[in-house]
């Protein structure tokens, strides 16, 4: 396992994160217990949840686990989120001071800490100031309720404004972003990844496998079945499956993995992470797994150097496709210049 820091804060996490939205979920207890305990005996130490994940239940596995696993609890990096929906009233969701009190005194709860390493919100509120939500989220890294804060789902504008009204009152500035990034879903490169490379912002990348496509378990027509995330709901999964297959780059992308995965004998999952792994401004990949067979192919993926060359050819193969403006070459080439002048 390697290293890195949290974004622009001096905390110490692994390139690889656990996501545990399966927990309580498609996980027993048991089940996830026996994950958090292989992800941490291969060197991992960055445990992501969120309030939302089966209504509370992954946090209140984890804080049981961390309650048990002395050793652990003082190397665990815990990172939670608050925004969505955790009752029927008005103001059971949302950035609202008056939310995220009651959230996050619900997490520490739940987790059964007194300090939460990395609190994250788990989307933009349109309807509530942003300064009351940042001058909260300073509020509870000065009371000690958190070391730091972050985002999840932020649009490049929303980042880049948050970290400026931080930075113009004198709060308390957020380290990290967490988004969809993987070889199928690279369109935060436009705005995103600048941003965040911007304001020094670390990326925690969810679904790196685009939705399970880039592990190889879902076949050129053959429609998804048995224990995958698709072939587990029939309706919903098939018209995913459909949407995804029409794409003929969706292919291209899986071949190049697939013919990669190959020459190094490991599987497709290992590539699409070590490569994602690697991308400006990410810090820690999240893994979600369901088993711990899951858990230990994702991880072998620390050790996988992918070539110069082989990097180029996925990063090729994979290019989200872009209008010829403002993102196409004609685009880019006007927000560039060359150090020697002339066109």
């Amino acid at each position: 396992m390697h290293y890195r820091t949290l974004g622009n804060s001096g905390a110490v996490v692994s390139t690889y994160a656990l996501g545990t939205m399966t927990f309580g979920a498609e996980a027993t207890e048991e089940q996830s217990r026996a994950i958090l305990d292989d992800y941490f005996a291969a060197g991992g130490n960055f445990i992501d949840t969120a309030d939302v994940y089966s209504s509370g239940v992954s946090e209140e596995i984890i804080g049981r686990w961390l309650a048990d696993r002395a050793d652990a609890r003082d190397r665990a990096v815990v990172a939670t989120k608050g925004r969505f929906p955790m009752g029927q009233a008005p103001n059971d969701v949302g950035t609202s001071r008056r939310h995220l009190v009651r959230a996050l005194d619900d997490s520490l709860r739940r987790l059964g800490v007194e300090q939460i390493d990395l609190y994250q919100l788990h989307a933009w509120d349109p309807i509530t100031p942003l300064e009351e939500t940042l001058r909260f989220l300073h509020d509870a890294v000065t009371s000690g309720k958190i070391a730091y804060y972050g985002f999840s789902n932020f649009l490049g504008w929303q980042l880049t404004k948050a970290v400026h009204v931080a930075k113009a009152q004198g709060w308390s500035a957020p380290v990290t972003l967490q988004p969809q990034y993987s070889l199928l879903v690279r369109e935060i490169e436009s705005e995103i990844v600048p941003a965040s490379l911007d304001a020094g912002i670390g990326l925690l990348p969810w679904s790196p496998l685009g939705g399970g496509w880039l592990s190889g378990k879902y076949k050129r027509d053959q429609p998804p079945a048995g224990a995958t995330r698709l072939g587990e709901n029939p309706k919903r999964g098939m018209e995913a499956w459909e949407a995804r297959n029409a794409d003929p780059r969706t292919w291209d992308v899986i071949a190049e993995v697939e013919e990669t995965a190959g020459r190094h004998g490991v599987s497709p999952s290992q590539v699409a992470l070590a490569w994602l792994a690697d991308r400006p401004a990410v810090t820690s990949v999240i893994l979600g797994a369901r088993t711990v067979e899951q858990l230990a192919d994702n991880l072998a993926a620390a050790e996988l150097r992918l070539t110069a060359g082989e990097t180029e050819r996925l990063t090729d193969v994979s290019r989200p496709r872009v209008g010829v403006y403002p993102y196409g070459p004609m685009a880019q080439e006007q927000r560039s210049r060359k150090l020697e002048g002339g066109r």
